[in-house]
Parts: structure tokens; C-alpha cells; sequence
């Protein structure tokens, strides 16, 4: 009797461990916590932080404009629930918990019909309207930054705002996954004049824009768009020697100001697949960019393979280049 109750123990006990073991939640990032844009609100592969480094001191902040046009504004339903975003963002105030995405959504479209760059300074609210912008500062060390709210989301939980990787970098919370912030819509003109000078009528000034175009250019690899032509070389003990490409599709996986982050992208992709990996290096703007490409590809469907497989390994978002 006492042999067999012994056995009716330890089987009991078995049983509650393989219970325990395959009832564990499985673990996420803590950007998991948005579904991405107007369409895709479920996605298979887990959000998380850029292989590439990049100093986000160097990135700046958006600047508030006015809106040409009208907002994005409409009611909308998510995952059940029906959302009534707000008609003017210059009277919001909130305070609650911030998160941030980034990989996996880099390169897709927002809701408002613009690219995600997790190195871009954006923001992804439920209610504001689209476009607008707001100062967030994190409440745990009084940093703040200005972004563009260009995106719906997080719709997971009681956090209040999803952050671009780079806001929450900037914001000091992107290791940790989420902070308490406040958040402050801002009215463009009031914005504009508290700095003691008008909206400027065409627009964002010439410097500005020059800015942030080369912090898109170095920052946002996959989506660069090449030079035509090949204007500089480049420090042979850098980057291989360039020859002439041959004829054929090429996929530009990345482009880069630090050649050893070009060769990183180099080697990682070389593992992946024994198609040519090559290293292409121009002279943009007095910046020497090293871009990052495969081929030539023998065809349209190789290429399309090629992509999938480069972004399912989570190493960027191949664009294809073809030669004359």
C-alpha cells in the first residue's frame, strides 16, 4: 500500500510540472505591446532593438508645422474596440506609461500613409490626430523630446504612447521597455512663436531639411536610395575595391557612414546565403557611404527569395537596384 501510494505521488507530481512548464506565457519585447498601422495588426516575429548602432544625440527633434490638409481623424475599430480620436492635439495633456517599437516595423507603413523609421523622431497615440505633434518627457529624469504623431497605437495594455527607438533612446528608457511620461500636444504657430519667429511660409527652412534628410540617409540603411553614378573611392583597407557592376538585379540591403557597420551587415548576410555579398562605396554630400549589396541575381524570383530571406532573419528591408 505504501509502495503504491508512493507512486500515485510522484506520478501526481509529474503531472502538475508538465502542466506548470507548458502553461508559461511566452516572453516579448516590451514594444510588443503595438499592433502596426491600419492593416496588419498581427505579426508572427517579435519587435525589438536595431543590430545597427546609430548616436541619437545626433538626431533632432521634429519640428511642429502646420498641417496642410485635413486630419486623419476618423473613428476606427481595433481588435473590437471602437476609437474616436480627437479633433486638435494643441490641448492634450496626459500622463501615464510609454513604450517603444522599432524592428519590426521599420520600413512599413504608419497609418498615416508615411514610412516607420525606428531611427525617425515619431510617435504612434490612439486619439491624436494625424498629424500632429508632441513633447514627451520622461518623468523618471526630466528629458523631453518633440516628435510627429504619425501613427495609431499602442493598443495593448494601459500604456498611452508607443515612441520610435530612437525617441526612447533620446527619452533614456529603451534598455528598460517602458516609462512614465507626460505628454503635451503642441500648436505649431505657438511652437514657432515662443521661439520669437513666424512659421516660416515655405515651409521647414532649407537647414532643417538638410538635417533631416542625411539623418534618413545614414540612419535608415535599408531604404536608401544609390547614387547613379560612382563619384569617390574610398580607403581600400575599408572596403574592397570596387569594380563595375555586371549586368542584373542587385538587392541594396544597407548603407552606412561607418564602414565596420557596413562590414558587420557584410558578414551577417555572407552567413545567410551563398549568393555574392559586396560592398559598393560612394561620395554623397561630402559623405562617404558604403552601401551593402547582393548580386547580381540570376532573376525577379531569386531576388523576391533573397528579400524574404534577409528580412525573416531580421537584417533589414532589401531594396532592389538594377543596373542599365
Amino acid at each position: 500500500m505504501l509502495k503504491h501510494n508512493l507512486r500515485i505521488l510522484i506520478m501526481a507530481t509529474l503531472s502538475l510540472a508538465l502542466v506548470s512548464c507548458s502553461s508559461n506565457p511566452p516572453q516579448t519585447s516590451s514594444s510588443n505591446a503595438r499592433i502596426s498601422g491600419p492593416v496588419n495588426y498581427k505579426q508572427s516575429h517579435k519587435d525589438g532593438a536595431p543590430w545597427w548602432d546609430v548616436d541619437v544625440s545626433k538626431i533632432p527633434d521634429a519640428v511642429p508645422m502646420p498641417h496642410a490638409g485635413n486630419f486623419k481623424a476618423a473613428p476606427y475599430t481595433v481588435l473590437g474596440k471602437r476609437y474616436y480620436p480627437i479633433q486638435e492635439a494643441r490641448h492634450y495633456r496626459a500622463t501615464g506609461t510609454a513604450s517603444w517599437y522599432g524592428t519590426k516595423f521599420h520600413g512599413k507603413d504608419t497609418a498615416n500613409g508615411e514610412v516607420f523609421d525606428l531611427y525617425g523622431m515619431t510617435a504612434a497615440h490612439k486619439t491624436l490626430p494625424l498629424p500632429s505633434y508632441v513633447k514627451v518627457t520622461n518623468l523618471e529624469n526630466g528629458r523631453s523630446v518633440t516628435l510627429r504623431v504619425n501613427d495609431r497605437g499602442p493598443f495593448y495594455s494601459d500604456r498611452i504612447i508607443d515612441l520610435s527607438f530612437a525617441a526612447a533612446q533620446k527619452l533614456g528608457y529603451a534598455e528598460k521597455g517602458v516609462a512614465r511620461v507626460s505628454v503635451e500636444g503642441i500648436d505649431p504657430y505657438e511652437w514657432w512663436a515662443q521661439r520669437g519667429q513666424p512659421v516660416p511660409e515655405h515651409g521647414i527652412s532649407n537647414t532643417v531639411l538638410a538635417q533631416q534628410k542625411q539623418t534618413v540617409e545614414l540612419h535608415q540603411p535599408e531604404r536608401y536610395t544609390p547614387p547613379t553614378q560612382h563619384v569617390a573611392a574610398v580607403n581600400p583597407r575599408q572596403v574592397e575595391s570596387e569594380a563595375p557592376m555586371a549586368q542584373g538585379l542587385y538587392l541594396q540591403v544597407g548603407a552606412f557612414a561607418n564602414p565596420d557597420a557596413a562590414q558587420l551587415l557584410r558578414d551577417k548576410l555572407s552567413a545567410l546565403t551563398t549568393a555574392p555579398v559586396f560592398i559598393n562605396s560612394v561620395v554623397r554630400d561630402q559623405q562617404v557611404l558604403h552601401r551593402v549589396r547582393m548580386g547580381p541575381v540570376p532573376s525577379q524570383n531569386e531576388a523576391e527569395h533573397l528579400q524574404d530571406r534577409v528580412r525573416l532573419a531580421n537584417l533589414g528591408w532589401p531594396a532592389l537596384v538594377s543596373t542599365d
